[in-house]
């Protein structure tokens, strides 16, 4: 992902940075949000970061997991 560094935080709720969810679908073969979830714990908890329809924060995020999954499985399903 372009811009973002692997230390780059995408769940602030539990702390999940970009790095862990490319190792999770690189690595393990997550290929669905809830593949991500269940790994990471990102998105389990307030959900902003899954995709931006559901980030309800003030703050929007930068960065969310349904970009980074179809970002690294583009071409694999």
């Amino acid at each position: 992902m372009k811009g973002f560094d692997n230390s780059f935080e995408v769940c602030h709720c539990q702390n999940v940075t970009l790095g862990e969810i490319i190792y999770t679908i690189k690595e393990e073969g997550a290929r669905t949000l809830g593949q991500i979830q269940d790994a990471t714990r990102a998105g389990t908890e307030c959900r902003c970061c899954m995709f931006e329809e559901a980030d309800t924060s003030q703050l929007k995020k930068k960065l969310y997991c349904k970009e980074i999954l179809k970002f690294y499985t583009k071409g694999k399903e």
